[in-house]
């Protein structure tokens, strides 16, 4: 096992795409996988992937959303092996026909699970990482928090929430050796930007998303952005003046 990786992991969302490819990443003899996610064959199929690198891996079935079932899932994960590392990163995009017509049931349904969900993974492991005085936490945003998107309010609203809190609660976990990254990644081949039928600047392979990731986290990288072509161009859409940020994402294809 390399001198850069935590003993022990958890990891939501690990059923596909970034999740998966860090469970992959990371796995190897001497390290403990704890991995989640709804869909039960894929799922078990991380899982065995895992466990043929020399990883002791379990999965998981598990919503995110359910605060009182992660409580006791993570409870009941460091209770086995104390967490080292966890990485909230289950999410989900809204892709409706009628964005305006739906806007409610899938802002509260994406919130739900790329916000809530994130909460719901770190508080109960927050507890004792504090008493320990060690830990770090991953926080899955997006680059597509840097700014509301037509088109992609709830996904965009999520990650944004994400980001800052993150960003908030990296300061205030530092004096107590608790070390917080928001990952902001642009678009990386998941299940998620399988369901977009227009072009992505940048796309990129998960597992070159994981390796970027793991790097960030290895140098306690506060904000993990990447690639740095669409980071940068998101960063200077923020700075914009209103009139000319609208003129330009008005004509972005919404999902």
């Amino acid at each position: 096992m390399k001198s850069d990786t935590p003993r022990a992991i958890l990891i939501t969302g690990a059923s596909s795409g970034i999740g998966e490819a860090l469970a992959l990443e990371y796995a190897a003899p001497g390290l403990r996988l704890f991995l989640s996610g709804r869909d039960a064959n894929r799922l078990q199929a991380v899982v065995d992937a895992c466990r043929a690198k020399g990883a002791e891996a379990t999965g998981q079935v598990i919503d995110v959303a359910e605060r009182e079932a992660m409580a006791v899932w993570v409870d009941q994960c460091d209770a086995q092996r104390p967490l080292d590392l966890v990485i909230a990163n289950a999410g989900i995009a809204s892709a409706s026909l009628d964005p305006l017509a739906e806007e409610e049931k899938a802002l509260r349904r994406v919130m739900a699970t790329n916000t809530d969900g994130v909460f719901n993974t770190v508080f109960p492991a927050l507890g004792p990482m504090r008493d320990r005085g060690r830990g770090q936490i991953a926080l899955m945003a997006s680059l597509a928090g840097y700014l509301g998107m037509p088109g992609a309010a709830a996904y965009c609203a999520s990650k944004a929430a994400v980001k800052v809190w993150g960003e908030a609660l990296r300061g205030e976990l530092a004096d107590e050796g608790i070390r917080v990254s928001v990952i902001n990644p642009g678009w990386v081949d998941s299940r998620i930007t399988q369901q977009n039928s227009f072009p992505m600047p940048f796309f990129m392979r998960a597992d070159k998303a994981a390796k970027i990731i793991r790097r960030g986290l290895y140098r306690n990288k506060g904000r993990i952005a990447f690639p740095w072509p669409t980071a940068t161009m998101a960063w200077l859409m923020m700075i914009l003046p209103d009139s000319l940020r609208h003129a330009l994402t008005s004509k972005l294809p919404r999902k």
